[in-house]
């Protein structure tokens, strides 16, 4: 299969893997199946037949290569040399019966103080997030780290935030802290009023109200997929959460909607109940991914009380692809781009972008008052490798021994070989395996990082049944040698592993809103090789551009063939083996750039007063 050819594949679909994950679910680090003797691991080699482990991970095999006896003496000295076994350090296996990410962990401190030292708002505001993900409990992408992450940034500035989502059926109940059911109540759907349960509870520090229907929706193990209609019951949720609203009294001065799944909020508050009691709040749209248009029939959105042929307009919410077309679709993006007061999107650069292209560039265009562009920020408490739960060692910026030591717990876990003289950097890519991120680009990564005397791991699902077809072949093939493991999968323990484990960081997107793995990467030490498009372009900098070498951190390549990719992961080899010195300054450096959400949530706070009302 030729992945150029994937580059329409539809990236809506959500991956169908266990993508919800807990900060603080769990308890002891100590209890992880590990190994500590090097001879007893030569031992297993013999008695294997050359072939020492083999694991089962959900849709993929490792099966690892014999080495020989120098290797496993220089992985001996290493670990003499680092010192950390008689610091009590037990070491990973891949024949561990429990992986060992899968181990029990300290439960995440976040009651610290964390708003000491931020500056506070002298204006308070009272601001609801309706969304369809919000990390850790209900995450599929980084839409769920950025409601945590700016809910929290607001929260420490001395704001009231709340975060509306939908209890799905899969949420861990046991990592929401106080869960408890405040109120049944009804909204309506097709003629009928459905009773719902609303809970409360808090989230990494962010109070939370969840919402439950009590028919259908949101049933199913995974976050998005379900056997109900999708559109439908966002539909609901959406008005659900303004009935809310209306039936306990509260005024919040914004809600801050997130994507197409909320996008007809705007429309149920402006024309339906904005008339009966919700008059002081204004509406937030933030756009994720200009990707995902949420497309909707005129009848659905009559079911839930509208009139969806009001709509169909081209300065409300028609589908601008279907101008002309019979029959119509209904676009709920647009429509909440046509009645938000202020649309937010996840970067300048992409602001440019879909001003310039797509389908809803027009409407875009017609609203550009009120459409700015706000870089995402990362949670800089819960992406801290020197607090990080998951990590064997701690670092910071000022000292980094401890990502050595998670390199090599990385690597002795996953089986890959350690050189004495730490020649081989190691390349990850964390990513949904969507067209979106560049697939042609990653597979060929794959091959070329092998073949210039790398390792590389590659963590991700595919939502799209051929790619993950492809991507097993992949897993197959690869997993077999000793520099490539392809993980078929997704774990949030796993990924704070790999960032802290890696020296760098690829992201070869096609195109890509804003991206949090490159910025999460660098306050790891992983020095970011990506493509310059939206995010991208605007945080990471060519370190070979004599016109920014102040702010140079990362390898930047434009072009979206293979020859370009080649050509910064060449340079970036040849950076990090014949000048570690300068490498290792770089490392300092981008560990200590801030993208904290501190930044970024006075921007916010800035659109938000800008629309309040007084």
């Amino acid at each position: 299969m030729d992945f150029t050819s994937c580059l329409s594949f539809p990236s809506s679909i959500a991956p169908n893997g266990n993508h919800s994950s807990s900060y603080n679910c769990s308890s002891s680090f100590n209890n992880r199946s590990c190994y500590n003797n090097i001879s007893s691991k030569a031992n297993l080699l013999k008695k294997q037949s050359y072939v020492f482990s083999k694991y089962q991970l959900r849709n993929f095999n490792i099966q690892l290569v014999p080495r020989i006896e120098a290797q496993l003496k220089a992985e001996q000295l290493e670990g003499s040399e680092a010192g950390c076994e008689s610091d009590g350090l037990r070491w990973p296996s891949p024949s561990d019966e429990i992986p060992f990410w899968k181990g029990d962990f300290p439960s995440w401190d976040l009651s610290s103080d964390a708003s000491s030292g931020v500056e506070q708002d002298s204006d308070l505001l009272h601001i609801v997030h309706v969304t369809a993900e919000m990390a850790p409990i209900a995450k599929v992408g980084g839409l769920g780290d950025v409601v945590t992450g700016l809910g929290r940034a607001c929260l420490n500035r001395g704001n009231k935030v709340d975060v509306m989502i939908p209890f799905y059926e899969c949420i861990p109940k046991h990592c929401i802290n106080e869960l408890a059911l405040m109120r049944t109540y009804n909204s309506y759907h097709d003629g009928n009023w459905v009773a719902c349960n609303a809970y409360r509870g808090e989230v990494s520090g962010v109070p939370v109200i969840l919402i439950e229907p009590s028919n259908h929706f949101f049933k199913g193990k995974n976050i998005y997929g379900g056997s109900y209609n999708e559109l439908d019951a966002y539909l609901f949720f959406s008005r659900a959460c303004l009935e809310w609203m209306q039936v306990i009294g509260t005024q919040p001065d914004i809600i801050h909607v997130h994507e197409w799944q909320t996008g007809a909020l705007p429309l149920f508050y402006w024309d339906m109940y904005h008339f009966l009691s919700l008059q002081k709040p204004r509406i937030v749209l933030t756009i994720h991914n200009m990707e995902h248009y949420g497309e909707c029939r005129q009848e659905q959105l009559s079911k839930f009380g509208l009139d969806g042929s009001a709509y169909a307009t081209e300065d409300k919410a028609v589908d601008d692809r279907t101008v002309g077309h019979n029959p119509e679709r209904l676009s709920l993006l647009k429509g909440g781009i046509v009645y938000s007061n202020a649309i937010v999107t996840v970067s300048p650069t992409y602001l440019k972008e879909t001003l310039c292209s797509g389908w809803l560039s027009g409407a875009l265009m017609r609203n550009r008052d009120k459409y700015s562009g706000i870089l995402n920020g990362i949670d800089t408490e819960i992406w801290n490798p020197a607090t990080d739960i998951y990590l064997p060692a701690k670092f910071d910026a000022g000292k980094t021994e401890g990502k050595r030591i998670c390199k090599k717990f990385v690597q002795r876990g996953l089986g890959l070989p350690i050189s004495v003289a730490d020649q081989k950097p190691l390349v990850v890519c964390i990513t949904r395996l969507v067209a979106q991120k560049g697939l042609h680009l990653i597979t060929h990564a794959i091959k070329h990082v092998e073949e210039l005397g790398g390792q590389m791991v590659v963590l991700g699902r595919a939502s799209d049944d051929r790619v993950e077809r492809e991507f097993e072949g992949l897993a197959e093939l690869h997993n077999k040698g000793s520099n490539i493991r392809i993980l078929l999968m997704y774990s949030e323990e796993l990924s704070h592993m790999l960032y802290a484990a890696a020296d760098m960081v690829l992201v070869p997107s096609m195109y890509e809103p804003c991206g949090l793995a490159q910025m999460i990467g660098m306050r790891y030490g992983a020095v970011p090789i990506v493509r310059k498009t939206g995010g991208l372009a605007d945080t990471v900098f060519d370190m070979d551009n004599q016109s920014q070498t102040e702010i140079a951190n990362g390898f930047v390549f434009e072009g979206i063939d293979e020859g370009s990719l080649n050509c910064a992961l060449g340079r970036a080899f040849s950076y990090y083996q014949e000048k570690p010195n300068e490498w290792k300054a770089v490392v300092q450096k981008v560990m200590r750039i801030d993208n904290s959400w501190n930044n970024t949530a006075g921007k916010y706070i800035d659109i938000y007063n800008s629309v309040r009302v007084r």
